[in-house]
């Protein structure tokens, strides 16, 4: 298992981007690593991308403005993530912190473990990137 930490400030108001980031049904029209989203229930979301790879995501906690942690798992990777957001002024701190743990590949510790990290970055370095565009 990898963790990777992360902090970024999102020049917005913490309602909007609490909003944006909770309305799952929505994450089509703002992130271009989903090309459509399947609500299952209240609790379980699928995502999937372009080219119709999906992930599950499993919402395990929830405080509205202040904290959001899922669970996510598709073929190649399993994890969790945790999301605390801060309001600082007119600004969003949002403080991530990102598990994962790769399928299928060797158990040689140091390429499943380079994956993983490569895998986190990306996932996280997109989200972001996509909501700072939307909400700019």
């Amino acid at each position: 298992m990898t963790t990777f930490n992360g902090k970024e400030n999102v020049p917005c108001d913490i309602h909007k981007v609490w909003e944006t980031v909770s309305a799952i049904e929505r994450y089509h029209t703002w992130r271009s690593d989903v090309d459509k989203t399947e609500v299952i229930d209240e609790k379980r979301f699928l995502t999937y991308t372009k080219d119709g790879y999906s992930t599950m995501l499993t919402v395990t906690a929830v405080e509205p403005y202040r904290r959001w942690e899922i669970d996510a798992e598709n073929s190649h990777v399993e994890g969790h993530w945790t999301v605390e957001f801060m309001p600082k002024g007119c600004e969003t701190e949002m403080v991530f912190t990102a598990l994962a743990t790769s399928k299928g590949l060797s158990v040689r510790p140091v390429g499943k473990s380079a994956f993983e990290k490569t895998y986190l970055k990306k996932v996280q370095t997109q989200f972001m990137t996509d909501l700072k565009k939307f909400l700019g």
